[in-house]
């Protein structure tokens, strides 16, 4: 990496955090400055201006989701290891990977609205999260894993709101517990299937 290129992803570091608890419309370019300890002209010439910086902030914080959760998957090999992997990412809601929350809920939240680019981005990830957590449960059905009374669409589906949902309700409660107990019903339904 060049000297620039250090210094855009020192930039990009150092504000994902701040944009994924305050959001694209609460950060400021004085949290940035605050945080990198750098010149508004520094920021600028990195970043055109404050949309620019958001779009890439967010590309960072979704890239940067996504591969963890990836990650965790890789290390196993059966379907059931690859489902409870991601589960077992998200069973702490307070202490999440990347602080401030889920980046994917947190962005679909405030982008919802006023934000089409952004929301376009998290609609990709998630119709991309959904086929793939399907894939791999279809994978667990072919492979002779689960029975196919499992429906691999309505599990994924269901697997992923709840836990999107409930890491904003257990952040919101300031309690870790409920995912626990929201998780293991999520591993229960899975042993179900088991063949």
């Amino acid at each position: 990496m060049t000297k620039a290129e250090r210094t855009k992803q020192f930039i990009l570091e150092q504000a994902a955090p701040i944009y994924n608890e305050k959001g694209i419309a609460g950060t400021n370019v004085d949290d940035v400055l605050e945080a990198t300890k750098l010149t508004k002209g520094s920021i600028y010439s990195h970043f055109e201006n404050k949309e620019d910086l958001s779009i890439q902030v967010s590309d960072y914080l979704l890239d940067k989701i996504c591969s963890g959760i990836n990650l965790a998957m890789k290390r196993e090999n059966s379907a059931k290891g690859k489902i409870f992997a991601y589960l077992d990412f998200n069973k702490t809601p307070l202490n999440t990977y990347i602080r401030g929350g889920c980046p994917i809920f947190n962005m679909a939240v405030e982008s919802d609205d006023n934000n089409c680019t952004v929301k376009s981005k998290v609609s990709d990830i998630i119709s991309t999260s959904q086929k793939n957590f399907a894939s791999i449960l279809r994978t667990g059905i072919e492979d002779g894993e689960f029975n196919s009374s499992l429906n691999p669409e309505a599990y994924a589906f269901k697997m992923f709101a709840a836990v999107e949902g409930a890491t904003i309700m257990c952040r919101s409660m300031n309690n870790d517990q409920l995912m626990h107990g929201l998780i293991e019903s999520l591993k229960s339904e899975l042993l179900s299937y088991e063949i």
